[in-house]
């Protein structure tokens, strides 16, 4: 849990940092935001999950 949450909060920086440059802008930010929410309710989710933790696992074994 702790990882997803870090994961969360660098992901929202990120976004953050892109839409106060310009790089990224409102509309496409939101629309990626309400497409990450529609896939999580479907079924490829958990191995979406699975291969997050396993990157993160990998990551953190250096």
């Amino acid at each position: 849990m702790v990882i997803s949450l870090s994961l969360v909060v660098v992901a929202a920086v990120i976004v953050l940092v892109l839409l106060r440059t310009g790089y990224l802008r409102l509309w496409p930010a939101l629309a990626a935001a309400l497409f990450g929410f529609c896939l999580a309710s479907t079924g490829i989710a958990p191995g979406i999950r699975n291969a997050i933790a396993s990157v993160t696992g990998w990551v953190s074994s250096f």
